[in-house]
């Protein structure tokens, strides 16, 4: 498997705003803690550290 980077969302604007709204009433020390929890589910998810390492370097 890949690092796909092309547009795969059928509607990015509403998982957008989802996200948003997760974070709603938190604090920054939440929204962190959120934020983290979310990337190791979706890395678990994931589950290939080839592709992880790629996306890690994409988001540099």
């Amino acid at each position: 498997m890949s690092l796909n980077l092309a547009p795969n969302l059928p509607d990015p604007d509403g998982f957008y705003q989802e996200l948003i709204e997760a974070h709603a009433g938190l604090d920054k020390a939440q929204s962190d803690a959120f934020n983290a929890r979310l990337i190791l589910t979706l890395a678990n998810h994931i589950g290939d550290r080839a592709v992880l390492r790629a996306a890690l370097e994409a988001a540099k």
